[in-house]
């Protein structure tokens, strides 16, 4: 049975003088990373942590995530990152889910420390501090993380992955990416409690033998473009909203383009692409924004371009190596078509929600297969677009809507900067399109300038109803726009 420290821990003992990590204007090797994860794993192992028990870290983006992940591992355990700014209720109900061993954060949380051993340490810190943890029924002995996600609900799920779940994405998406290499250094600044900051931008660079470039967060900016310009980064994972801010500032004459353009790889996810930031990277960068795809359960990511040369601007790319896909109904019925909802299987996918088998059997079918709850399409080229969330999809009179194909012509109008479609209930049509747009800095125009261009370039189905102007979007703490938000703020 593989094991992810059994990979990283040779690669970094293989060259212990080499740079390992970038952190607040200073380089450290490989050997500072293997001494901070023995200090760890010593402490860890003092307070009785051992197999199957999980360390709840609750910490920003630092040297002490990958330390602590492969302390944790070597100890048999699992290491379950958390968004400290989830909320109490949220928190309360994850960790009663999870029951950690100890919990570790920058601060105490009174309400969660009087139920779990909390101890608290900053991001700079070189060790953790002795503390007793309270030992719990183990987990299976192949968990190596913990995820928690809310999905499309806004009610907590944990979802575990294996070892053999990290490592197989990380080898797929390696080889999807070729040009990726150990000699590369990749940006770490997406939220580390989040599978995409965690797998592509951690656990991908160390199993190559790559290095980070390591930011606590994207805000402010000015770290994260530290980090990019000190580091010289090569290779940048981020979100379409990182990708955004960088990109105004760079045309906004805010940031010179020049500490941007000797990155090599940029590729995105997590949620669509404004297809604007195309338009704005060739122009600025001098090369292309590739786009991919994935979801927390399947480690995450399932499909991405190869590269800015054969990319299709609006697709994700083709499906990973490894996974085995299909085609089905919204009713789950095998279809020929090559446009319905994506469902997968393989090595990266996760074995099931944490206790929780009725959401489970909601998600898998009896051999496995895993749906999505995404709408596709795909080309013959083997080239995947999404067409939206299933949930996402507004029927009107029988006919769906997806607010992706919308959103892409609003975004087209001169005026607008990023728009995003949702449905609203409608006594005769069953759902009617509602429009909230963010115009670009010193544009004006008018809802009903809106809805002439939609009408000029949509079938009259589709052209929203309504527009309602907004400064910015709802964000959840990854920097994906919370349509749920908006969907319930449109029906009230």
């Amino acid at each position: 049975m593989r094991r992810l420290h059994k990979i990283i821990v040779p690669n970094l003992e293989a060259d212990p003088s080499k740079n390992c990590y970038w952190w607040d204007g200073k380089w450290y090797t490989c050997s500072d990373l293997l001494a901070l994860k023995d200090s760890c794993r010593s402490v860890l192992k003092s307070a009785g942590f051992g197999e199957g028990q999980r360390l709840v870290v609750m910490l920003r983006n630092c040297p002490l995530i990958p330390a602590l992940s492969l302390a944790v591992w070597e100890l048999g355990g699992i290491f379950c990152p958390l968004n400290e700014k989830a909320g109490l209720e949220s928190l309360t109900g994850t960790l009663d889910l999870i029951k950690p061993f100890a919990v570790i954060a920058e601060h105490e949380i009174p309400e969660l420390s009087r139920l779990w051993p909390f101890i608290t340490c900053g991001l700079d810190d070189k060790t953790l501090p002795a503390f007793t943890g309270k030992a719990q029924p183990p987990e299976p002995e192949d968990y190596a993380i913990i995820f928690a996600t809310s999905g499309t609900t806004g009610l907590p799920k944990a979802v575990p992955l294996t070892h053999e779940n990290l490592l197989s994405n990380c080898e797929a998406t390696h080889a999807m990416i070729p040009s990726i290499s150990s000699d590369d250094v990749f940006l770490n600044v997406l939220p580390n409690f989040h599978s995409f900051g965690y797998t592509v931008t951690i656990m991908l660079p160390l199993t190559i033998g790559g290095r980070l470039a390591i930011a606590p967060s994207f805000l402010p900016p000015a770290m994260t473009i530290r980090a990019i310009d000190e580091a010289k980064v090569d290779v940048m994972f981020v979100v379409p909203a990182i990708m955004s801010f960088l990109l105004m500032s760079v045309e906004k004459g805010k940031l010179a383009p020049e500490i941007l353009s000797r990155i090599r790889v940029i590729c995105t996810g997590g949620d669509k692409l404004n297809p604007n930031l195309h338009k704005l990277s060739l122009k600025f960068l001098g090369r292309d924004i590739m786009e991919g795809y994935g979801l927390t359960e399947t480690s995450p990511v399932i499909c991405v371009n190869h590269d800015c040369e054969t990319q299709i601007t609006g697709s994700i790319g083709p499906v990973l190596p490894g996974y085995e896909y299909r085609i089905r109904t919204r009713e789950g019925q095998d279809t020929t078509d090559n446009e319905g909802v994506l469902w997968v299987k393989g090595p990266c996918v996760t074995p099931g929600y944490l206790h929780a088998p009725e959401i489970t059997a909601e998600r898998f079918d009896s051999e496995g297969w895993f749906n999505t709850g995404d709408y596709v399409k795909i080309d013959a080229e083997g080239y995947v677009y999404i067409l939206d969330r299933v949930t996402d999809i507004i029927i009107v009179g029988g006919f769906n809507v997806y607010p992706q194909e919308v959103e892409k012509v609003l975004a087209e109008h001169p005026a607008v900067h990023a728009a995003v479609v949702v449905g609203v209930p409608h006594a005769i049509n069953g759902e009617i399109p509602k429009a909230y747009v963010q115009l670009n800095d010193g544009a004006e125009t008018s809802d009903r300038d809106i809805i002439k261009f939609a009408k000029e370039h949509l079938a009259h189905f589709k052209v929203p109803r309504s527009v309602e102007f907004v400064e910015e979007f709802p964000l959840s703490g990854t920097g994906k726009i919370l349509r749920r938000v908006l969907r319930e703020r449109a029906r009230q």
